[in-house]
C-alpha cells in the first residue's frame, strides 16, 4: 500500500489506490484506516470530490516504504547473486515460450489428445 502512495505522481482517494492495486475499495478502505491509526498516512481534502479525502504518505510512512524497499533490494541482490545474464535471459525466453503456447492452446483439445492408461 505504501508503494502504491510513494510510487504515485499525484495524491491518490482510497478508490483509486484500489483500482490500481487490483483490490476492492473496502479492503483498501481498512488498510487506510490502520495505517493512519499507526502514523503511515493521513487524509487530505480532495478538491475534485468533498467525500473522498486524499490518501497521502506521513513523513513516518516515508520512512517505512524506504526502509521497506532497501530490504528487499538486498534480498533480490543476494538470492540473484552468482547467476549469469544467460540464465536469465534463457528463464525469460522459455517463460515467453510457454506463455505463447498456452495463449494458443485448447485445454480441452490437449487432455482428450492425451493416451489414456490402464486403470486410469
Amino acid at each position: 500500500m505504501l508503494g502504491a502512495i510513494a510510487l504515485s505522481p499525484v495524491p491518490l482517494p482510497v478508490a483509486h489506490i484500489a483500482r490500481n492495486m487490483g483490490l476492492t475499495r473496502q479492503a483498501v478502505q481498512r488498510l487506510v484506516d490502520d495505517m493512519r491509526a499507526d502514523g503511515f498516512v493521513r487524509l487530505e481534502p480532495n478538491p475534485h470530490h468533498r467525500r473522498a479525502m486524499l490518501v497521502l504518505a506521513t513523513e513516518r510512512g516515508d520512512t517505512a516504504y524506504r526502509a521497506a524497499i532497501a530490504r528487499q533490494e538486498r534480498w533480490a541482490d543476494a538470492l540473484t547473486a552468482g547467476l549469469s545474464a544467460e540464465a536469465f535471459e534463457a528463464a525469460s525466453a522459455l517463460l515467453c515460450e510457454m506463455q505463447r503456447r498456452i495463449e494458443g492452446s485448447d485445454p480441452a483439445a490437449v487432455i482428450e489428445a492425451q493416451p489414456q492408461t490402464q486403470g486410469a
